[in-house]
Order: structure tokens, then C-alpha cells, then sequence
């Protein structure tokens, strides 16, 4: 999801006895003595108004976590946290916890903003809740002193760069240890899970309820895993496949692009009146590879900014999601490639200001995507020849973006010792929500949470566009506000149908997602 706005999980279950009446969790945690995380759950939040340009009743705190849940006596982080009193006293069930996604997203905001947003009713309901995750924003964030160019990470394959991309690949690795060290491999999703259930615990909730956009729902995921007793009522909204983290789950952008660039080329060719683009599917794309082809040779200089013709592929992979929006882009592109203004359609992102002007390292974000992505995965392969050799296979497989997708990550030289993937397969109860187009997790990968979450129901939005369905007025939002107003699922998977309009552009809920200061975030995200 777009936006010029930025917002900004735990105990193991033998520590359960620390909270009153509480079930103990059933999934293993990290190990530590029984009891030994009691000062972490008995935490009394010193409350206060967030910022002076916030409603009085929008509240933060700081509370205490484990680095190493493992040896909870030792390093100690701080967990930024936020709330917003919003239910009533006749209504009131509980707390949803909000997560925008990321990972390096910060969530510290998101009451504010999903008070705008939810149904009366959900709010009625719960108090909103959201926090930064470890090593994000107001939470001892990390950060690995990268430039801005060393934060550009989606890399095309070239022969003649290759080198030049591990050589990239090794540094972001070897930066982030040296600022870091073994700080990174708690900067993880089980660790962040495990920060949830402090959260949970110190606000005094036996279970916890849960929104969670794009990577929250594999944050939410795990935690159903790790702590399914405390689960109450989960909404996962654009879901990650936790069978695919992480490489898979970038490689699926290439392979979720194909099918969405051909809906392109077919629409695009019914409206060849409007757009002159061609008048047949196999016209469009060739209109498009031409446009691309001539960038290569020489870069087209988009209102003022020279474009490759990998820098348009990269470009452009989220944009065929929407139908409209793509084909304004490319009318726009093949005017710049005929040296006229390319108007409408062409706009570079602008900056994302920091939230309430929080100090944080300025590559935060792409120092805890990388953290996260690291340390959740310990099976990233290790020799670059195997990163080339896949690249130059889905280039040819997914040639939109399918060298980008499988090109040499800097997970390849990051140290391992972390926990193993998590493997989500359970019967919680929990509410997936996913668009049929949607550019960042697409509809398999929706699917593939699914599977895993066998006590789960899915809503697919048919012709639904872009990423994040629950606040955009969409056919699914009425089965999402009853689940977590009434904790009726129901019986069965459902499909429902987006709107002719949505189907055409996508009505994008301006989540505050991560993205780094002038450089292109939630288009790079989950």
C-alpha cells in the first residue's frame, strides 16, 4: 500500500503461571526457567499522551523486553507501545493489537489512524492497540549505517553486474554485524511473537484479538503457533504463505506478476480507442518490451529522472495489479520515450518523513526488513553461483521481474545461530482476507496461509486490486466486522465480488507501511 504517511510477540508456556487464570501455551517458546519472565509480564505501563499534535486519549508507553528470551536476565530492549480507550464498558471484549506489516514497519500509530478507519462497532468493542516490533522506530531500533544506494536492493540480473551485486549483498551483511552483532538474530518473528505476549500480559487480557496487514499476518500466524490459547480473535489480512519465507515469498512477486501483466494486455487491448497501446493482448506486450528494450539502449528520461529498462520492469511489476493505473503509466512512458512531458502517470515517490519525528537510524527500515528476513530463514543458499543461476532461470520463466525476485540477497552472507522457520500448522480459529490482485502477496500466497491455518476461513475478494482489503469498503468487510464482533467465522471459504470500479484501480487503504526516506517503500515490502 501507498502512502507519504508513516505510522509509526513471547513467554515460554511454563511462565504462563505469571499471569492469573491464564492457559498455559501449548507450542514451545524460547527456554527459560518457570517464572523467570515474571517482572517482564507484571509490568505496570506508565501511560502518557503520545505527542502534543495527538488527542490527549491517544496514549504511549515503553515496557521492558528480553533481547534472548533464552536468558530473559540478561540484555534488556525497549518495546514502544500505544493505545487508544475506544471501547465502551457495555461492549468492551478486549484489545486488538495492530500490525501494518514489513517487516521494519512501525505500528506505533496505527490506533490513530485505524480509528478513522474501523466500524463503530469494532471499536466499541476493543481498545486499539498497535506497538513498534523490535528493532523498529521507538523500539531499540537497529540500524546499519547503509546509504541510500545500498539500500536499493532490487537488483536486476546482469552478467556484466553480477559481481558487483554480491560484492553489495556481502557489505549490507557485513555493515549490519559490525553496528549490530548478535543483536540481529533476535530481530525475528518468534521473538517478536513472544514480545506480543508481553504485551498481552502486561495490559492484563488472558487472550489477545489482532489485526494484522501484509507480514503481520505471518507475525500473527506464528503467534498463533507459539501461543494458541491466547488466541482469541486473529483477522489476517494479504497473507504471506509461511511455507515461502522469505526467498520464495520475494520470489513471488515475479510469479504473481506474469498472470496480473496478461489481465493488463487484454484490458489494455479492448480500450485501444482510448490508450493506442494495440489492439490486440500480444500488441500491448510487445508495445511495453519495446518501450523497455529502447530504455536499455538508452534511458528515457522520465521528468527528469533517467530510466533502464530494468529500472521500468521494476517499476512497473506492482502497477499491472491495477489495470487503469497501469495503462495510464505506460501511455505516460511512451510519451517520455518520444521526448515529451510524460504527465500524468509517472511520479517519483516523495520522502517519508520520519512519524511524530522520531530519531531512528535513517536506513531503521531496511536494517529490520533485512534482520528479520535474515534470521527467520536459516536456509538461504550460501553460494552466489546458485543466486545467478536462478536468476537467469526466472528471468526467462517471469521475464517482468523474475531476475529481480531470485537475484543474490544479502541473506546469503548473514551468520546464522538463530531459531529455525517456524512451521505453521494448526486448527486455530482466525479470519483470512485476501484480493484476487494484489501485488505484494498475492492470491497463492493467500491460499498457501490457508492450508497452513486448517481451523481458518478465507474470504477472496474476486477482482479485488491491490493490497490490504479490511477499511476499503470492500464485499469483505462485513465478514470481518462480525468475526470480530460476534467471533462468528464462517462455515465455509467464501468468494465475493468486487465492484466493477475496484476491479479496475483498487481502492488502496493508506496503511502507514515502512519504506525508507526518498526511496520507494511499500511497492518493496510486505
Amino acid at each position: 500500500m501507498r502512502s507519504s504517511r508513516t505510522a509509526s510477540l513471547l513467554a515460554a508456556g511454563a511462565a504462563a503461571v505469571m499471569v492469573p487464570v491464564l492457559l498455559p501455551a501449548t507450542a514451545s517458546a524460547a527456554p527459560s526457567p518457570a517464572g523467570s519472565l515474571g517482572r517482564y509480564l507484571t509490568q505496570k505501563p506508565a501511560w502518557h499522551r503520545c505527542d502534543p499534535e495527538t488527542p490527549a486519549a491517544f496514549q504511549c508507553a515503553t515496557v521492558k523486553v528480553p533481547l534472548d528470551y533464552g536468558k530473559p536476565g540478561g540484555r534488556k530492549l525497549d518495546l514502544a507501545i500505544s493505545r487508544w480507550k475506544t471501547s465502551t464498558r457495555k461492549q468492551h471484549r478486549g484489545t486488538l493489537l495492530l500490525n501494518p506489516g514489513g517487516p521494519g514497519g512501525s505500528g506505533l500509530d496505527m490506533p490513530l489512524f485505524m480509528g478513522g478507519e474501523l466500524p463503530a462497532s469494532v471499536k466499541n468493542t476493543y481498545d486499539l492497540v498497535g506497538f513498534d516490533p523490535r528493532g523498529v522506530g521507538e523500539s531499540s531500533p537497529v540500524g546499519c549505517g547503509l546509504t541510500d544506494k545500498e539500500q536499493n536492493w532490487e537488483r536486476p540480473y546482469k552478467e556484466a553486474t553480477f559481481a558487483k551485486d554480491v560484492a553489495w549483498a556481502r557489505t549490507v551483511a557485513a555493515k549490519c554485524y559490525a553496528r549490530q552483532g548478535d543483536t540481529l538474530r533476535h530481530i525475528s518473528t518468534r521473538d517478536t511473537a513472544r514480545d506480543m505476549d508481553v504485551i498481552r500480559a502486561v495490559l492484563g487480557e488472558k487472550r489477545i484479538s489482532y489485526l494484522g496487514y501484509s507480514y503481520g499476518t505471518y507475525l500473527g500466524a506464528v503467534y498463533t503457533q507459539m501461543f494458541p490459547a491466547r488466541t482469541d480473535r486473529f483477522v489476517l489480512d494479504s497473507a504471506v504463505d509461511p511455507a515461502r519465507v522469505w526467498r520464495g515469498m520475494i520470489q513471488v512477486w515475479a510469479e504473481g506478476a506474469e498472470p496480473a501483466f496478461a489481465r493488463w494486455t487484454e484490458w489494455t487491448a479492448k480500450r485501444n480507442s482510448t490508450y493506442r497501446l494495440g489492439s490486440t493482448p500480444k500488441a500491448v506486450r510487445k508495445t511495453f518490451y519495446d518501450l523497455v528494450a529502447q530504455a536499455d539502449r538508452k534511458p528515457i528520461d522520465v521528468d527528469g529522472t533517467r530510466m533502464t529498462g530494468a529500472d521500468i520492469r521494476r517499476d512497473s511489476r506492482a502497477t499491472f495489479f491495477s489495470v487503469r493505473d497501469a495503462a495510464e503509466w505506460v501511455v505516460s512512458l511512451k510519451k517520455a520515450a518520444a521526448g515529451k512531458p510524460a504527465g500524468r502517470g509517472l511520479r517519483t515517490p516523495a520522502p517519508v518523513p520520519p512519524s511524530f519525528a522520531r530519531a531512528t537510524p535513517e536506513d531503521n527500515g531496511t536494517a529490520a526488513f533485512w534482520s528479520v528476513l535474515c534470521a527467520d530463514q536459516r536456509d538461504w543458499p550460501r553460494d552466489p553461483e546458485r543466486y545467478r543461476a536462478d536468476a537467469i532461470r526466472d528471468q526467462k520463466k517471469y521475464p517482468l521481474y523474475g531476475d529481480f525476485g531470485s537475484s543474490v540477497k544479502p541473506c546469503a552472507f548473514w551468520k546464522t545461530g538463530g531459531e529455525r522457520t517456524t512451521k505453521v500448522d494448526n486448527k486455530v480459529r482466525a479470519l483470512i482476507l485476501q484480493n484476487e490482485w494484489d501485488p505484494q502477496t498475492p492470491l497463492t500466497s493467500g491460499q498457501g496461509l490457508r492450508r497452513a491455518m486448517k481451523g481458518a476461513r478465507m474470504v477472496t475478494v474476486a477482482g479485488g486490486v491491490g493490497h490490504g482489503v479490511y477499511g476499503n469498503k470492500s464485499c469483505a468487510d462485513t465478514t470481518a466486522t462480525a468475526y470480530l464482533t460476534t467471533g462468528r467465522l464462517p462455515s465455509k471459504d467464501i468468494t465475493c465480488k468486487a465492484t466493477p470500479q475496484a476491479a479496475e484501480r483498487g481502492s488502496l487503504l493508506p496503511l502507514p507501511l515502512p519504506g525508507s526516506r526518498g526511496l520507494p517503500g511499500p511497492d518493496s515490502r510486505f
